[in-house]
């Protein structure tokens, strides 16, 4: 796992300083701590920061191959490196050493494009190539490792890992991107393709994107989508024993490194899935660790030790307390855009725990998104059912009228908190499933957002995220539609960009089988009764792993990996968000009405109200903003470059 980063000149005559490429290194050295490499030549520049996994002594870069011609830079994993090498030997390609890295420029060598779709693995990379004068991005197709790009004022193209390895560049503007932000207020992050800043993209999963020099941005072209349209036939027994052998293989291929290996155990059903068929390869008992928390509502430390007790595992847990809420300030400075999920907090922590004892940690992330483990998938299937039994034209008057004045009671109990499902009945499949994911609801975006704030979005909705892809999804079937904009929206903005940064912050390697494109394309072709069936989520994945887990692990209730926001906000948070009130990069933004907001605060402190998740989002933005003012630059001439709104 590694560090990325490079420059394309708008002027194509000239050489990039060298310092300037170390700069850009050393912003993300946390990605690579082993080696670090730069590569200049007129017009271009590269900078690589490797953390070693396989082959420790050969695979630096950045790597140069076929006469000088390719230069590559490489962040991730070829699981199925080994087996590539072979053929490519026995078309007459040579190998000075036995790395991934080596083998994917070959590979490119051999045969371009095309031989992304024989990868398995997780990869973001940038390949130089001299002769065309151009530069490929290419990142995986689930959106595993992250890759941004962007051009600068003096016409310079920029690219890398992290937006903290562009913002080196002193042209770079800081200038927020209204619609990001409301995407970001929505969802809880920035989805791709946008960034927080205006200037700078994040690549797609499964795209490609070729740059020139002295050209505008092109369009990323993709080279890898799930077909939705298949459905799997055969006997539920076939489908048990076939799921199981396929995510063995999937695990089996993940443990190949010549470093320290282990796992993630939360004692869900996904993590211990992975922890089980890990404990069937290794002769040695797996390494195991765990996150849990003073409030026992929220802690899963007994789920993760009787799995760890049923496997032999050398297991270790750490315990996050109230205290540890301090925590936060770090979170922007490692995820630099605004991240709300409030569970990287605890991912940072189990990330630390695991860096003490591997470099490598396997996790159960995508069970859920692949096997319809989330509740909201179950929910969700009902409301479209229920959608189809009442005509349109009555559907969206009627429940439209209900879910306007029946009162949001957040106090009271979960049979009389009828609002949200009247809204849902009264929407779309595609507009009911955004709102279910939607962080911060539209009417509070609505009530925070300043006039002028407003008036820049000109109407826009993030929702149109959502109305984007599901153009794309090729079915009408509501549950793999939901599956479909978790698949491109929540995995790659939320789940995967949490754990990347959390573990890269750790130099961590983290792996993730179950988002072995095979496993995910053949798992979405499931039927819908093998996904949920008597209203278990996850159904065949638990029927495939009866025969190695637990019957209580398997079938507990889900629990979800997060922090208890609405007590800590009445509590250790309390000081930090009032102090963002009164002054703050948040309060300087013209985003808000801080009139507005702080009436919010009003509304959650009183007990009424639970704006737990609404604060977060706020206050992870304000440090975000915070972290963006300050991030110094290098290369060229020093710029005030504040961050900026359109406000």
């Amino acid at each position: 796992m590694c560090g990325i980063a490079g420059l394309i000149c708008g002027e194509q005559d000239k050489t990039p300083e060298r310092r300037f490429l170390e700069a850009m290194g050393n912003a993300i050295a946390h990605r690579g701590p082993d080696q670090s490499g730069e590569y200049v030549a007129p017009g271009i520049g590269i900078a690589h920061r490797r953390l070693s996994i396989i082959d420790l002594t050969h695979g630096r870069q950045p790597m140069i191959g076929g006469d000088g011609r390719w230069v590559l830079t490489y962040n991730g994993e070829i699981y199925n490196f080994q087996e590539l090498m072979t053929e490519l030997q026995d078309i007459g390609y040579a190998f000075d050493g036995h790395s991934d890295t080596e083998v994917l420029l070959q590979a490119w060598r051999a045969w371009g494009r095309a031989c992304l779709s024989r990868f398995i693995g997780m990869f973001a990379f940038g390949l130089w190539d001299g002769e065309a004068r151009e530069l490929h991005l290419v990142r995986d197709r689930l959106g595993v490792k992250p890759l941004y790009y962007g051009l600068t004022r003096e016409g310079d193209f920029v690219f890398g890992s992290e937006l903290k390895a562009l913002l080196v560049h002193a042209g770079l503007e800081r200038t927020l991107d209204p619609m990001a932000v409301e995407e970001y207020l929505a969802l809880g992050y920035v989805p791709d393709p946008r960034s927080i800043l205006t200037q700078v993209r994040s690549l797609p999963p499964g795209h490609t994107l070729t740059y020139r020099a002295g050209e505008g941005l092109p369009e990323p072209q993709p080279y890898w989508d799930v077909d939705l349209s298949i459905s799997l036939q055969g006997s539920e027994d076939e489908h048990a024993q076939a799921l199981r052998e396929r995510i063995a293989d999937a695990v089996r291929l993940r443990l190949v490194a010549d470093v320290p290996l282990g796992a993630f155990l939360s004692g869900g059903v996904d993590s211990s899935t992975v922890v089980a068929l890990m404990s069937g390869e290794m002769s040695d008992p797996v390494q195991t660790c765990a996150i849990g928390f003073d409030d026992p509502a929220f802690d899963e430390t007994p789920y993760s030790r009787q799995v760890a007790n049923h496997f032999g595992t050398d297991h270790d847990e750490r315990i996050v307390q109230a205290e540890g809420h301090e925590m936060f300030a770090r979170l922007a400075q490692v995820y630099d855009a605004p991240f709300a999920d409030s569970s990287a907090l605890p991912t940072l922590a189990v990330c630390e725990l695991a860096r003490q004892s591997v470099k490598v940690a396997l996790s159960g992330d995508g069970g859920d998104e692949v096997f319809s483990g989330y509740r909201r998938y179950r929910w969700h299937l009902r409301e479209s059912r229920a959608r189809e039994l009442v005509p349109e034209g009555l559907r969206k008057p009627v429940f439209g009228m209900l879910g306007r004045w029946y009162p949001k009671a957040d106090w009271a109990p979960q049979v009389l908190r009828a609002k949200t499902t009247f809204q849902a009945l009264a929407r779309d499949t595609v507009e009911a499933y955004f709102h279910t994911m939607s962080s911060v609801p539209a009417s509070i975006r609505q009530r925070l957002y300043s006039k002028a704030f407003a008036s820049d979005l000109q109407g826009y909705s993030a929702l149109e995220v959502f109305r984007t892809h599901a153009r794309r999804a090729q079915t009408d079937d509501p549950l793999r539609i939901a599956q479909y904009l978790d698949l491109k929206t929540w995995l790659p903005g939320d789940i995967l960009t949490k754990v990347d940064r959390a573990s890269m912050a750790h130099a961590l390697e983290v792996r993730v089988p179950l988002l072995d494109h095979r496993v995910v394309e053949w798992g979405l072709s499931l039927p819908t009764e093998e996904k949920i069936q008597r209203d278990e989520g996850k159904y065949l994945l638990k029927r495939a792993m009866e025969r190695d887990l637990p019957h209580d692990i398997i079938y507990r209730r889900k629990q979800g990996f997060s922090i208890p926001l609405k007590q800590w906000f009445r509590g250790p948070l309390a000081a930090p968000f009032e102090r963002l009130l009164e002054r703050s990069a948040l309060a300087d933004s013209g985003l808000f009405s801080m009139e507005a907001l702080a009436g919010l605060w009003r509304e959650h402190k009183s007990g009424l109200s639970d704006h737990g998740v609404v604060l977060w989002s706020l206050l992870m933005l304000n440090g975000s903003l915070e972290h963006l003012m300050n991030v110094p630059t290098a290369g060229l001439p020093s710029a005030s470059n504040p961050v900026r709104s359109t406000a």
